[in-house]
């Protein structure tokens, strides 16, 4: 496994943390940290708890679905030989997605406002239930990038646990960084989202840009010299 799958990976998931609908449940972990203010310790363990709640479910995600694909000797065989022909019109798919140019409204939210009312009046281990319901509330792009990003990239580097645990930590990073915002000093939480903003418009264009042309790299390529070699 390479470093350049690792912080892809990783880059994939913060990716996810920061954008718009996804960045929506973030705000609302940060808004039930945020509940215990002037408590350092709780402000931290809630972070720490969450984030270990998103993780461990891509994780756990990322070896079904891979470990699944895997197990069988001929659609692994299939996999491994063909995934760079597989994989192009996919990731030109997440570029539009991206970029804003492909849209859809559907999007699965677990943690509807009957659940976030409990998460809000429980304990700090409902950060923890809080990261897998919003891990598991998948939006177009964040759907885009687990399983149309993150998946070949596990398979084709045969990694069912480091490159979705690196996802995982890359999707609640954020929120970690805003547990030490409220930790340490709550004013510079508004300077902190507008940036965050920011960033991620240029992040996702850019995202989005190098998506699609990889993804036409990888049609014109590999597929076209497929092409040609069944007919010469």
């Amino acid at each position: 496994m390479t470093a350049l799958a690792i912080g892809t990976a990783f880059w994939l998931g913060l990716l996810t943390a920061i954008s718009p609908c996804p960045l929506a449940t973030n705000i609302t972990a940060i808004s039930f940290i945020g509940r215990q203010v002037g408590n350092r310790r709780r402000i931290w363990l809630s972070g720490l708890l969450y984030t270990a709640g998103r993780t461990v479910t891509y994780v756990v995600l990322g070896i079904l679905i891979t470990a699944g694909l895997l197990a069988t000797a001929t659609v692994s065989r299939i996999l491994q030989t063909y995934v760079n022909e597989f994989i192009g019109p996919p990731l030109i798919i997440v570029g539009l997605i991206l970029l804003g140019w492909l849209k859809s409204t559907h999007s699965l939210n677990l943690a509807g406002e009957g659940i976030q009312q409990k998460v809000s009046q429980g304990g700090t281990v409902w950060a923890f239930i809080l990261g897998i319901l919003f891990a598991l509330s998948f939006c177009p792009i964040s759907a885009a990038l687990f399983f149309v990003g993150l998946i070949p990239l596990a398979l084709a580097e045969s990694s069912r646990v480091i490159l979705p645990l690196c996802y995982g930590i890359g999707t609640a990073l954020p929120v970690i960084v805003f547990a030490f915002l409220i930790a340490v000093s709550s004013e510079y939480l508004g300077r902190a989202f507008n940036c965050l903003t920011r960033v991620e418009h240029w992040a996702r264009g850019i995202t989005g840009t190098l998506f699609i042309l990889a993804g036409l790299y990888y049609s014109l390529v590999y597929v076209y010299a497929i092409s040609g070699f069944r007919n010469p």
